[in-house]
């Protein structure tokens, strides 16, 4: 528990430090180093399973495309294509580079990481991305991504607390034994709690398109995405018969067991944002 809170305490440090001298710069840079983090990692649990990847040209890949809409945004470049190129790309090395019984496998889970990783982690860089017709400052939207962030993470340490306080119930016992409804809905509450009080310190910057009321609206279902985030990796790791996905955080984990809560909570949160 010690290692989990210094090393929590450190990533919070590291984040606001990035975003408050580099800022959307270093937002970018710090998505697209947990994207392809992420991906590394999740390829490595995918060859645990047997399933053979491209996990090179996969992170590769990945990195372009979550940083899609910044290359568009700043070149005018379009970058939508970049999913059907790896697909392409991947289609043909596979059928030169893999054995006909790990074709499909191989196949499948490479372009499944780059849709499930780097493509759900791409709405964080349009959240992170200022536009010409913006209604927000590129400050406030830091600060949206930070609030994102917060209330995704929030949830998991309200809930760890709260189900070993309270906890009774299991939730999910046979992907995560530790889960519990009372630690679910006591996330919940700290998302809620911590997504208002972001947008209050925040308010000089957000103004009217995220206020506490608003915020705390939102946070609700924004956490409860987050669980089921959570609960998706656990179902991956247990294919792959591992309890981490990997061990570069003291007391975490792996990348992916900082960043599962943000997968599907990142697309979902840019549109109740309503952005450009």
């Amino acid at each position: 528990m010690i290692s989990r809170i210094f090393s929590t305490l450190a990533l919070w440090a590291l984040i606001f430090v990035t975003l408050w001298f580099f800022r959307t710069s270093g937002g970018l840079v710090l998505v697209t180093a947990i994207t392809v983090l992420t991906l590394r990692e999740f390829y490595q649990l995918m060859t645990a399973a047997g399933w053979a990847p491209f996990s090179g040209l996969g992170m590769f890949f990945g990195g372009l495309i979550t940083l899609a809409p910044f290359i568009e945004a700043r070149f005018g470049a379009p970058a939508h294509p970049l999913l059907a190129l790896a697909a392409v790309v991947m289609a043909i090395r596979v059928v030169a580079e893999r054995p006909p019984e790990k074709r499909v496998e191989a196949l499948a889970s490479t372009l499944f990481g780059l849709v499930y990783v780097a493509l759900l982690l791409q709405y964080m860089v349009r959240i992170l991305t200022p536009l010409p017709a913006d209604t927000v400052s590129a400050d406030g939207r830091l600060l949206l991504c930070l609030w994102l962030i917060a209330v995704a993470k929030f949830c998991d340490v309200g809930a760890l607390l709260t189900g070993l306080a309270i906890g009774k119930h299991k939730m999910a016992p046979q992907i995560s034994p530790k889960k519990t409804w009372e630690g679910a809905v006591g996330g919940v509450l700290t998302s809620i709690g911590i997504g208002a009080l972001v947008a209050w310190l925040g308010r000089n910057e957000l103004g009217a398109t995220l206020t506490p009321l608003h915020a705390a609206l939102i946070a609700g279902p924004i956490a409860v995405i987050a669980i089921v985030s959570d609960l998706i990796e656990s179902v991956i790791k247990r294919r792959a018969a591992l309890k981490d996905s990997g061990h570069v955080i003291p007391g975490i984990g792996g990348m992916f067991d900082l960043s599962d809560s943000l997968l599907l909570t990142a697309p979902v949160a840019y549109f109740l944002f309503r952005l450009p």
